[in-house]
Order: C-alpha cells, then structure tokens, then sequence
C-alpha cells in the first residue's frame, strides 16, 4: 500500500475524532455553553452515550496521533536537525 495513502487516511481519522471529541466534550461541558448563553435541554440528550463517544473517540485520537508520528519520525528528527544542529558561522 502507498505511504502516502496511508497519511491520507490516518490523518482523515485524525481530524473526524478530533471534531468527535471537540464538540462532545463542548456539549457535556455545560458552563462553557452557558458562558456564551446556549442553554440546551440535557434532559432529552443520552449523556452516557455522548461520555462514551467522547471517551473512545479520545483514545482513537491518540493512537491516530502515535501512528501519524512514526509515519513521519523520519521527517521530524531531519528538520529537527536542521532548526538545531546548525553550525555557527
């Protein structure tokens, strides 16, 4: 399979769980709602659900994360190198 096809798609998983744990955490957060005077009826929303979205859509995060770091390690220690390693002139 081509590595480029891969970034493409652990990156699209990286965004979507990203976007699932932004706004599940937004809404179970009710006094960061309630700041910007968004009142919601908690009582008609499956709270267990949305913690249990939330919770697992946080670990697919991470290891979305931790696969797009080894796929690129190789591209982060060369420009690490080059921003540090630099000789003085």
């Amino acid at each position: 399979m081509n590595r480029n096809f891969v970034k493409y798609f652990v990156d699209i998983g990286m965004l979507l769980s990203f976007l699932a744990v932004a706004i599940t955490g937004v809404l179970k957060f009710r006094s960061f709602l309630g700041f910007f005077g968004v009142e919601l009826d908690y009582a008609s929303m499956n709270m267990r659900l949305m913690s249990r979205v939330h919770d697992w859509t946080g670990i697919l995060i991470v290891v979305f994360v931790l696969i797009h770091l080894i796929l690129n390690w190789s591209w982060i220690v060369s420009t690490t190198k080059q921003l540090f390693c630099r000789e003085v002139e």
